[in-house]
């Protein structure tokens, strides 16, 4: 328990500073920093052949980030499956089939990190460093790119007719990735290799058995881990080098590394909600919002903590009464590795230090939940974004609740907003649920390693993964098939574009509205009563759309096999 609430300390420590320093790196006002800088993001911009002045409309800047997507795909997917013919391949590894390649290149560009094989076997260096990296580094700057242009849009008070446009998409993410992103990550990267993160581009060491009598030799499979670790953790993203991820000692070698890597999880979305308060000048909003999304955090982690102290129903008549440690490293024990599965889907990460499929029924389910709701924190940039979404919701509900029309920071909300606003909550569920059901309809497409409840939620873990850009998963699934590769591509697609386009084109209508003035039967959205109509929101939208397919998968094998 004192580790846990140590890493929650560090989390805050450091995410204060940061967050101040995102603020000054990523505002329009100029500083120092953007002498330090220029010199970097100048010559990016004049290779690239943008210009980085122009100010985009709403619709501009979400082409140019589709643009620039499905470019990233297609070079992916082709390096996945010609990587057999590619140099960097000391091992050997031949290309990937085609839909194993495609929902890879669709799965990192979505900065979910879903993966249907395993690393250290299936992609060559090459493929790592120049693909999967570059993608983690690229996907949460267009996170935090998209959140700096709603929030300069929507939450920035200036009058109707001045905003031209949300800012330029690739001005945003360079400065994100100069500035923030690759700093860190080099930070955390030279940290791991101090622990014992392999950072090299030799081919897989061949070692022989201690056991004498046994004459194989055993193949340790090595690389430039420890970048990807890094950037993996700091940019939510997840994928890891090796297939079992950070539960691999070669990953997460030590102590200090495993808190390293912990504290990656959170640490950039805690900062950036100090960054947007500072961008905005809303600071009792974000720390409202703050509020609302540790309380979900403390709620969420404590549930599975306690779960996994408790023993594993499965075991019972096999060992001694304790804690549930089937599937996890006896280095972290429960408590850490219920800690890093709690903050990895609280976050839209989805590495893991220890096995998901293995949690009790009661900790499996909080861990979905957290993927359900995706705005405790959520992924960088994108959390607050989805977060936005129920504010909206929220303002709509309450207006009319105390007899105003609906409005949101003095805007205007009307039926083609609420439309889009409903459409980006509600399809979550259309898509999870239809595609679950879909699935378990077809025995052989779902492939589940357990018959009943339990099936059915490794079912519903992967399609909910995949929709909230997390990428864990409850292995023992037969995934890498084409009918999941497939079926999660379009659940990738649509989890990722839709929650981030959304409010876009929502800050951009109402940037061209009159505000209103504030009277006394405006609703104070900065105010701790709003913010718990908010949070309810959100616990009534994901308990209306997913309760009954949790009473149907881990509460009845909870109540069937035990908690």
């Amino acid at each position: 328990m004192n580790d846990m609430i140590a890493i929650y300390a560090i989390v805050a420590l450091l995410g204060v500073p940061l967050g101040i320093y995102i603020a000054r790196a990523l505002s329009t006002q100029p500083s120092r920093i953007d002498t330090l800088f220029r010199v970097i993001e100048t010559p990016i911009y004049r290779l690239a052949g943008v210009n980085s002045q122009s100010v985009m409309t709403w619709q501009v800047y979400a082409l140019a980030i589709l643009k620039l997507h499905v470019g990233l795909i297609l070079l992916a997917w082709l390096v996945f499956m010609c990587q057999g013919l590619l140099p960097l391949n000391p091992d050997g590894i031949p290309g990937m089939k085609w839909d194993t390649a495609l929902h890879t290149a669709v799965s990192f560009a979505t900065n979910t990190n879903q993966q249907h094989y395993s690393g250290q076997a299936q992609l060559s260096h090459l493929s790592q460093t120049f693909a999967i990296v570059t993608l983690q580094f690229l996907t949460p700057a267009t996170g935090l790119a998209v959140l700096v242009a709603i929030a300069r849009t929507l939450l920035v008070a200036r009058p109707a007719g001045t905003v031209k446009g949300v800012g330029n998409y690739y001005h945003d993410m360079t400065r994100t990735l100069v500035r923030v992103i690759l700093p860190l990550a080099a930070v955390v990267a030279l940290l791991l290799t101090s622990q014992g993160v392999p950072s090299s581009y030799q081919a897989a060491h061949q070692v022989e058995m201690l056991d004498s009598q046994v004459e194989e030799v055993q193949s340790i499979p090595l690389g430039p881990v420890a970048s990807m670790v890094a950037i993996k953790q700091l940019g939510t993203n997840g994928g890891g080098w090796y297939g079992p991820n950070s539960s691999v000692p070669l990953e997460n070698p030590t102590p200090l590394a495993n808190v390293i890597e912990t504290a990656s999880l959170t640490i950039i979305p805690f900062a950036l909600l100090i960054a947007i308060a500072l961008i905005s000048g809303r600071r009792r909003l974000m720390m409202g919002i703050g509020a609302v999304m540790l309380t979900f955090s403390l709620i969420s982690t404590s549930v599975v903590v306690s779960s996994e102290r408790m023993p594993n129903a499965a075991l019972v008549e096999l060992s001694q009464p304790g804690a549930n440690l089937e599937g996890k490293e006896l280095r972290f024990g429960t408590d850490l590795s219920a800690l890093w599965g709690s903050w990895t889907t609280q976050t839209s990460n989805g590495s893991v230090n220890a096995m998901h499929d293995s949690f009790n029924p009661m900790g499996g389910m909080m861990v979905l939940m957290d993927m359900f709701v995706n705005v405790t924190f959520g992924g960088i940039g994108v959390g607050l974004i989805g977060f936005f979404l129920y504010l909206m919701l929220a303002a709509f509900v309450g207006s009319l609740m105390v007899g105003r029309a609906p409005e949101l920071f003095g805007k205007p909300l009307e039926t083609r907003e609420m439309r889009w606003i409903s459409l980006a909550i509600l399809v979550q569920p259309l898509v999870i649920l239809g595609l679950s059901a879909l699935t378990v309809a077809m025995p052989n497409a779902a492939g589940t390693s357990n018959p009943g409840f339990h099936g059915l939620t490794q079912v519903l873990y992967e399609f909910a993964s995949a929709f909230a850009n997390n990428g864990s998963g409850f292995e023992g699934l037969g995934d890498d098939t084409p009918w999941w590769n497939l079926a999660c591509v379009i659940t990738l697609m649509v989890g990722r574009f839709l929650p981030m386009l959304v409010p876009l084109a929502v800050a951009g209508w109402l940037a061209a509205k009159r505000t209103a003035p504030a009277g006394r039967g405006t609703l104070p959205m900065d105010s701790p009563a709003f913010m718990g109509l908010t949070a309810g929101v959100i616990v009534i939208v994901n308990l209306l759309g997913f309760l009954p397919a949790l009473v149907l998968g881990p509460i009845a094998e909870a109540v069937t096999q035990g908690f």
